[in-house]
């Protein structure tokens, strides 16, 4: 019985030994997907390497560009290496940034060859809407949601302290916000992809429009701290139109 045992967990974790040598097929179709992904991978590395090297030869232009967000502000350092390690962040950030929807697209060529024919026909279509609406998140939280809550926050104690930034927190606090309002940009894309699971269904995502519109108010709530009830109403209605987008949409493709 130990013989059996030991030769059973060494043919678990020696599969070239068993399996492998069964099935000469199964040996090449894993190794030519293991090729693949260490080519995607590799690819991926090489193009997020030159658009962070391309962001820090043109760091000067990029950081008066993000400093537009807010006027009559001055910028400090408090160490004499921080703001060169800031723009260090800032071109790894604007790398991400550029690559992700770029890193979609390559893990949806990845996985195209196994998909049906009538996924194949609504991936590309996919594919294009989410780099879509990434950038339009990104529109977004620079014209209106950066400047409504970095002024809020600059404001409140604006009679109380000096209104001086620190460059290196500064950077981190947008960035966040860029990210997260490209992130919330995609709730179509994923209500279409848990449609397609079969998880759920439009007609049961209308359904919950009710548990949408509080969670649409709570979290324009969070991303928008200012007093101002109008700038909250808008992010919550941008969130309920790309949730109720998303809901249509996942209707229409199943449809076809």
């Amino acid at each position: 019985m130990k013989k059996e045992n030991l030769f059973f967990i060494n043919s678990f974790f020696n599969l070239k030994t068993t399996i492998y040598e069964e099935n000469k097929d199964f040996e090449l179709y894993f190794e030519e997907h293991f090729e693949e992904i260490r080519q995607r991978f590799l690819q991926s590395f090489c193009i997020i390497c030159i658009f962070v090297l391309i962001a820090f030869l043109n760091i000067n232009s990029i950081v008066k560009i993000l400093q537009k967000t807010v006027s009559d502000i001055k910028f400090f350092q408090v160490s004499p290496g921080e703001y060169f390690i800031s723009t260090v962040e800032t071109s790894f950030f604007f790398g991400l940034l550029i690559f992700s929807p770029i890193f979609f697209n390559q893990l949806i060529l990845f996985l195209f060859p196994g998909l049906n024919e009538k996924e194949k026909i609504i991936i590309p279509f996919l594919t294009i809407t989410s780099i879509v609406l990434f950038f339009i998140g990104l529109i977004f939280s620079y014209f209106v949601l950066i400047p409504l809550t970095l002024n809020f926050f600059i404001n409140y104690g604006k009679n109380t302290v000096e209104p001086l930034l620190s460059y290196n927190q500064y950077i981190n606090f947008i960035g966040l916000m860029f990210f997260s309002t490209a992130i919330l940009f995609q709730i179509p894309i994923v209500q279409v992809i848990v449609c397609f699971l079969n998880i759920l269904s439009g007609q049961q995502m209308l359904q919950a429009w009710k548990y949408i519109v509080i969670c649409s108010t709570i979290i324009s709530a969070i991303f928008t701290p200012s007093a101002d009830p109008i700038t909250q109403l808008l992010l919550a209605a941008v969130l309920i139109f790309l949730y109720l987008g998303g809901a249509f949409v996942s209707i229409f493709l199943k449809s076809i």
